[in-house]
């Protein structure tokens, strides 16, 4: 079954409370046994890289608004950069006791959003996040390790940005979406069954 958010975060209420980060292992195991686990029928071999990842996961309270657009997921390369120099050493200091050394990439979700959403828009709302955590490439354009073995990681972009009124004014084309676009056609690879079989708490049909 899927993890929900704790209740205390996860509630809207009038009574104003404090801006709170709660580490969520449960998050995290479930994240493992759905997305990288190679037996999970909801497995996506792009997310392999991740299994030897150290992942951090928090749930919180925190309203994010950014460019007219609530900010509902984010993931972020440890350790943390542009900041003076206690602001980053405060930081490091409390990821590190969060998650009992430093991550690689630490993934923040918002717990008020998440507890509203149905199966297949968590899910994709997870997976938008994993996709965010790369593994770099190098000069050959093959995936990079470190001389320790491990992937060395990047923070990827979005495969498209795009304004809808450029789509429907000029065609994918020229908006450069063809491949979004035909991906949308095709429907969504993952069914209900699997959502089903991995979160268990409804049914409602993918978008």
């Amino acid at each position: 079954m899927r993890p929900h958010p704790p209740e205390e975060l996860a509630t809207f209420s009038d009574i104003e409370m404090l801006d709170r980060f709660v580490p969520a292992p449960d998050l995290l195991s479930w994240i493992r046994t759905t997305f990288l686990d190679e037996a999970s029928p909801l497995y996506n071999h792009e997310h392999a890289h991740l299994q030897e990842a150290h992942l951090g996961v928090l749930w919180t309270n925190c309203n994010n608004s950014r460019n007219m657009r609530s900010v509902i997921g984010q993931a972020e390369i440890m350790p943390p950069m542009a900041m003076g120099k206690w602001q980053k050493a405060r930081a490091i200091q409390q990821i590190e006791e969060w998650f009992d050394g430093m991550p690689d990439f630490l993934l923040t979700f918002s717990a008020p959003a998440a507890s509203g959403m149905d199966d297949p828009t968590f899910c994709a709302l997870i997976e938008h996040e994993l996709y965010h955590c790369a593994q770099k490439l190098d000069k050959y354009g093959m995936p990079a390790f470190g001389r320790d073995g491990r992937p060395q990681f990047q923070i990827r972009g979005h495969d498209v940005e795009q304004f809808v009124g450029v789509v429907e004014r000029y065609g994918a084309g020229a908006a450069e979406v063809t491949a979004m676009v035909d991906a949308a056609q095709r429907g969504p690879t993952i069914g209900r069954a699997s959502i089903a079989g991995a979160c268990g708490t409804c049914l409602r049909a993918a978008a």
